[in-house]
């Protein structure tokens, strides 16, 4: 089986792709670029995370555009559930290019505002290739043990930067036909 990580530079996504491989799946990772909003220390830490993965494939797509767009034009209560959203249907056309089975996330559950039941829901559906999310149950002090014994734990230390055009106050909740007709207002 073959399947494309989305891989963000912190601790979870590269411990979802170490998890994925001990299955015996191949791993290609992808990595979504803020640049110039950000600098390009996720995309480092990721790259770096990749190589003590052993993954070959390396995929860095810029998404600055887009997200400034969600940012401008969206509730931005949404915005996480909707750059999610983004980078998964970003995620799903690569891999159908790699041929690949499914996509991997470092998602876990209540960790974050779009990482609730309900907004999980709104960003799964988003695509049609499912999503493997190794971590759903998993609690911080596990992921990070993993990432130190696997050794990707020193490559992803760092501030977290995906949340530079984010809500103070994100939504915890959403439905699916609200994000829909969000997404509406990208396409005018």
């Amino acid at each position: 089986m073959k399947a494309l990580l989305l891989i963000s530079g912190g601790f979870d996504s590269a411990v979802a792709g170490y998890l994925m491989q001990q299955k015996g799946v191949e791993v290609i990772a992808m990595h979504f670029s803020y640049a110039p909003f950000t600098d390009d220390a996720p995309e480092k830490k990721s790259r770096k995370s990749t190589e003590i993965l052993g993954i070959k494939k390396f995929i860095v797509r810029n998404i600055s555009n887009e997200i400034q767009e969600i940012s401008k034009k969206c509730k931005h209560k949404y915005y996480f559930i909707l750059t999610k959203r983004l980078m998964l249907k970003l995620a799903e056309k690569e891999a159908l290019k790699e041929k690949c089975d499914f996509l991997i996330t470092g998602e876990n559950l209540s960790q974050v505002s779009s990482q609730t039941l309900q907004n999980l829901h709104a960003i799964t559906k988003a695509v049609k290739m499912p999503i493997v999310r190794p971590l759903l149950t998993y609690d911080k002090i596990e992921i990070l043990n993993i990432a130190k014994k696997i050794g990707t734990y020193d490559a992803c230390i760092g501030p977290e930067v995906c949340d530079v055009l984010g809500p103070k106050h994100p939504a915890t909740t959403s439905k699916l036909e609200e994000i829909e007709n969000e997404e509406n207002l990208l396409n005018q």
